[in-house]
């Protein structure tokens, strides 16, 4: 297998700061692959209260879309940027609880992240990557709601059609290896049907506790600052 150079293919778009996609092609038996690239946001360019040891910073999906619009985005090689801490990745990390508040989906962590092994999640997401992005329209709020509905349908197997993700605020923190990378952009699905939620395979244990139990679990420190921004 034979590795060619980066190629950089610029995107068309409106804003100050110009937005790069990055590809990395690999060739095997004569077939180009594209190795995983992820969307991501230089850390320099994010609003300094969101990346404090410790950001749990409530908002509106205008008030997202626009900071980081205006700080540019692009996609890199996912393995550069999970080694690379001037880059945040940004992730749609969806919380489902019960309308009356008293139930929260959790799963045991047992996915591609293992630094995450063995701590339970109230999180489902994943990376943004370029096959979110439509060719002709560019707009950040449209890249981050095709990540995160095409994470939804990787994850979970069937789920209520009503049942629609809110924008709640971003999570962020410079204390675990993970956290130094990745930004979370936090939804929250509100359901009448928990019954009809199936997970896929990716959601190891999946199950409804109590809300107000869930601080007898070890959950990763994004579910505590993502349940404390939601609160």
């Amino acid at each position: 297998m034979v590795e060619c150079d980066l190629a950089k293919v610029e995107v068309a778009g409106s804003t100050p700061v110009s937005r790069s996609i990055f590809f990395l092609l690999k060739f095997s038996k004569g077939s180009p692959i594209v190795t995983e690239t992820v969307l991501c946001i230089k850390k320099n360019r994010l609003p300094g209260t969101w990346v404090r040891q410790k950001s749990i910073v409530p908002m509106t999906m205008d008030q997202f879309t626009q900071q980081c619009t205006n700080a540019g985005f692009g996609f890199i090689r996912r393995a550069d940027a999970e080694n690379d801490s001037s880059y945040k990745q940004i992730i749609p990390y969806i919380v489902l609880q019960t309308k009356d508040l008293k139930m929260t989906a959790v799963y045991h962590r047992r996915g591609s992240e293992a630094r995450l092994h063995d701590l339970w999640s109230v999180g489902i997401g994943g990376h943004i990557n370029p096959v979110d992005m439509d060719a002709t329209d560019t707009e950040f709020e449209k890249v981050l709601m095709a990540g995160m509905k095409r994470e939804l349908s990787e994850e979970l197997e069937r789920m209520p059609p009503h049942d629609q993700p809110l924008f709640q605020g971003i999570i962020s923190e410079e204390i675990t290896e993970v956290g130094k990378v990745h930004l979370g952009a936090v939804f929250r699905i509100l359901t009448q049907n928990a019954a009809d939620y199936l997970p896929g395979d990716e959601l190891f244990g999946f199950g409804w506790k109590k809300t107000a139990d869930l601080n007898q679990l070890t959950l990763e420190l994004w579910s505590d600052m993502a349940l404390e921004l939601i609160s």
